[in-house]
């Protein structure tokens, strides 16, 4: 029997409906093959003012500064003979172009930390030879802030093959420890951040991909490092005397810092008692 052109057009939609269920329709939609990992609004505004905080550091670098300082002040610290050379060099700088300085700093200290190039802690104890411990300690932490931030922005959108291939048995150990932990998330990436306990460029790249909260990570990373930024900071004042960076970090010292990231845990020790009592 010939078939009606109505019938074909139910035909055809029956035939729609059934595709949109099938596996291979499945695949195609973003919710069955995993949405791309993007930036919440909270997170694509903190990554926007970092941007641009960087983007006015450079600014104040190339622009605003003494064409015979380009060289000391581009220069990337790898050793305690570089920190000596760059506070010879800039502390008049320093001292008279103060907010350029700062800013042009800051972007220097954020970039190295987004793309884990080494030597912030050389940076770190420039700023306490430059500006003392209190101002030098809160540009530092500000700072490393900052460039954690942007670290922790840029591997969520692409970090997840490099970490895994970098540190993948790091990276599950981390990865059970936080589902542990969810509900005194704060309290452990406090000790975390405060103790030497993981590297803290792993913890950067590896807490997107984990799903710790920003809010959390931030939190954690603006209070936990103040400790050791002080540290950092205080040996800059005395730079002539540091002969090593391994001195910075004593066993005195070590045991200090874990007994401060024992206080930022014993909240979540305390209540884990009480529920096996």
């Amino acid at each position: 029997m010939p078939f009606t052109r109505r019938d074909i057009e139910a035909a055809g939609a029956c035939s729609g409906s059934g595709d949109d269920d099938s596996p291979s329709a499945k695949r195609g939609k973003p919710e069955a093959a995993g949405a791309r990992p993007s930036l919440t609004r909270t997170e694509a505004a903190a990554a926007a003012s970092v941007l641009a905080l960087f983007l006015v550091g450079i600014f104040c670098v190339f622009r605003a500064a003494p064409r015979r300082e380009f060289e000391q002040i581009l220069r990337l610290p790898r050793s305690l003979a570089d920190v000596r050379l760059l506070k010879d060099n800039l502390a008049v700088y320093a001292r008279d172009y103060q907010a350029n300085f700062i800013l042009g700093y800051c972007s220097i200290y954020i970039f190295m930390q987004t793309f884990m190039i080494p030597g912030t802690i050389f940076m770190s104890l420039l700023a306490g030879a430059l500006f003392g411990v209190v101002k030098g300690g809160i540009l530092v932490v500000f700072t490393a802030t900052a460039g954690a931030s942007s670290c922790y922005f840029v591997s969520k959108l692409i970090g997840r093959p490099l970490i895994s291939w970098l540190w993948p048995e790091k990276l599950r150990y981390f990865q059970s420890e936080i589902a542990k932990r969810k509900e005194k998330l704060l309290n452990y990436m406090l000790f975390l951040r405060i103790t030497p306990t993981l590297p803290n460029t792993f913890i950067n790249m590896a807490s997107p991909i984990v799903d710790i909260p920003f809010h959390i990570f931030f939190a954690a990373t603006l209070i936990g490092l103040i400790p050791a930024s002080y540290i950092t900071v205080k040996a800059g004042r005395a730079l002539g005397d540091l002969r090593s960076v391994r001195e910075l970090y004593d066993s005195k010292t070590l045991v200090i810092l874990f007994l401060i990231g024992t206080v930022a845990v014993a909240p979540t020790i305390l209540k884990r008692k009480r529920i096996y009592e």
